[in-house]
């Protein structure tokens, strides 16, 4: 006689029937950030210390449990030389973390600070990555942003605009020869929009030094 054990609750068999997600990933950037670097922490679960150049095009796979999906992986590394893929990557330059987190959040992006070395915020990015990707496919829509905005985009706009001034008139969005009044509206009228308690936007703290900074060298040489 067969033994038999308990019957499966509902949810046994809603999961065994959820067949593994196959997603592609292709991975594209400038030559020389870190890539494939991340891409080997990540899949590998090692780093590779001596710089290596992609050509054309290099592969990870790797799965991994998001809930109650097992999902399969393959990443698709792109050499990040130009003449290797038709996107354009625009314009090149190293960026600090806040300016990097003022750029992401204020379009709805999560922002993280990963270390293919040491593998810090490496799982943590692919798996929101991967929970986002899951919660897509399952719902049939791209997931509303988490990302909690505590600025507005008139101020990310203008934290910008002062990081690319070239002198003090150009940080109260001014031009030579503006009186003394002038310059002290200018300012008010930034300093309100950016003071740190009521703007939370990366960046926001260093703009409001520089707009106080531009109003006492202007002052100093209006009479």
């Amino acid at each position: 006689m067969e033994r038999c054990g308990p019957a499966p609750g509902p949810g046994h068999k809603r999961s065994e029937n959820k067949k593994p997600l196959r997603v592609k990933v292709i991975s594209l950037g400038s030559a020389e950030v870190g890539k494939s670097c991340i891409i080997k922490r990540y899949c590998e679960k090692r780093f590779v210390p001596k710089y290596l150049a992609t050509i054309g095009i290099d592969y990870g796979v790797t799965k991994l449990q998001v809930r109650d999906r097992e999902i399969r992986v393959n990443i698709f590394d792109m050499a990040g030389q130009p003449f290797f893929y038709e996107i354009d990557c625009g314009k090149r330059r190293v960026v600090d973390e806040s300016e990097g987190r003022l750029w992401a959040e204020s379009r709805g992006f999560h922002y993280f600070e990963t270390s293919a070395q040491s593998g810090e915020g490496i799982n943590e990015m692919f798996q929101l990555f991967f929970s986002s990707i899951l919660d897509m496919c399952e719902n049939g829509k791209r997931p509303q942003s988490s990302v909690s905005l505590g600025f507005t985009k008139e101020q990310a706009d203008t934290i910008r605009r002062i990081r690319n001034s070239k002198d003090s008139w150009e940080i109260l969005g001014m031009k030579p020869g503006a009186s003394r009044d002038e310059v002290n509206k200018a300012y008010r009228k930034m300093a309100m929009l950016l003071h740190p308690d009521k703007c939370l936007a990366p960046g926001s703290e260093d703009a409001f030094k520089a707009v106080v900074n531009a109003r006492t060298v202007l002052l100093k040489n209006i009479k």
